[in-house]
């Protein structure tokens, strides 16, 4: 559930393909940020957006710098203001008006970045805080400035986050 301007939202559970893909980006973005530390990796945390009336969204995946945590750790209750990277993986039943509406309430609420991904067309597009968006295909990869990251180094492969996983052996 979300709120949305004081009203309740609900949603269904997401597939399986949408929790798949969501899980492979949250463990790529936690792969990167935990060792140094730059901030907190989780999914489906509520972020207050907005007061009165109240806009709650709970991204798939966010990052929150760690200068913005209390003692480096997520609050037990919901998060005052935006992730500073706010991902949402399309489900099939997801309409492009519901997208854009969370991508401007993002936007507004001062989210640094916001990507879409896109399981069934394999795309990620990045929206950057300048108003700016560019839309990555497999074989291109996705850079500390696509994630907001302060630091450089971060690399993911568009493709790792839609291919299928292989047997051992």
């Amino acid at each position: 559930m979300e709120l949305l301007r004081g009203r309740t939202v609900t949603h269904m559970p997401v597939g399986g393909r949408h929790g798949q893909v969501a899980g492979l980006v949250a463990f790529e973005l936690q792969s990167f940020v935990r060792a140094p530390k730059l901030g907190a990796v989780g999914i489906g945390c509520g972020f207050v957006l907005s007061r009165n009336p109240d806009t709650v969204r709970a991204p798939d995946v966010h990052f929150v710098k760690i200068s913005r945590l209390s003692a480096g750790r997520m609050p037990p209750g919901f998060f005052e203001g935006p992730p500073d990277l706010a991902v949402e993986v399309v489900s099939p039943g997801d309409t492009d008006g519901e997208l854009v509406e969370k991508l401007m309430q993002y936007q507004r609420a001062g989210v640094n970045c916001a990507w879409v991904v896109r399981p069934e067309a394999q795309t990620v597009t990045v929206h950057y805080p300048d108003g700016n968006a560019h839309t990555f295909e497999p074989g291109a990869t996705l850079s500390s400035h696509d994630a907001g990251f302060d630091v450089e180094g971060f690399a993911l492969d568009v493709a790792s986050l839609f291919g299928e996983p292989q047997a051992a052996g």
